[in-house]
């Protein structure tokens, strides 16, 4: 397994489609993943630190999970067929549940723990956008540095996004 981290969502142009983009932690492949609107707003919203009035559905599970007094410690990207994302939620007592790949990047960000990917699914939907999206500045430039970066990462991905279509993900 292959941790990744969540660089954003966004709207693939001219389709509206929105999608997630996932990135390697140590390394320089994204994975592109085409979503619903209501898992983008979801992780759009965790990702802004918005917290709704009422609770959202990703919400109101991680808050059954926690009643019941277990916790999500991971989530796991396990597959993609037919371009088709699958991921599982894992608890701390070691139950597993099936998931579709957004709603465990959801909950993960609500749960405030780590994404995985299998390598297969890396190798399979994973692109690199160019450089490694990671900047090894000194500590004391690293907010700059890492803006800067964020901003070269996001407009590379509008680049590649102007090129590519679902179909292109499926074998």
């Amino acid at each position: 397994m292959i941790e990744v981290e969540i660089v954003g969502v966004r709207i693939e142009m001219p389709s509206n489609q929105p999608l997630v983009l996932l990135r390697e932690r140590l390394g320089p492949r994204h994975i592109p993943i085409w979503i619903g609107a209501a898992e983008a707003t979801a992780i759009a919203l965790a990702e802004q630190g918005v917290v709704p009035p009422r609770p959202l559905t990703h919400d109101l599970l991680c808050g059954v999970v926690q009643a019941l007094e277990h916790s999500i410690v991971r989530v796991n990207l396990t597959k993609v067929e037919e371009g088709v994302f699958f991921g599982e939620l894992v608890m701390d007592n070691g139950t597993i549940v099936s998931s579709r790949a957004s709603d465990a990047i959801a909950i993960a960000q609500r749960a405030k723990c780590s994404i995985w990917a299998a390598e297969a699914l890396v190798d399979e939907a994973g692109v690199e956008l160019g450089g490694d999206g990671h900047d090894h500045d000194t500590q004391a430039g690293q907010d700059a540095s890492d803006d800067d970066a964020k901003e070269r990462e996001v407009r590379q991905f509008r680049e590649f996004l102007n090129d590519v279509e679902p179909e292109d993900f499926e074998k």
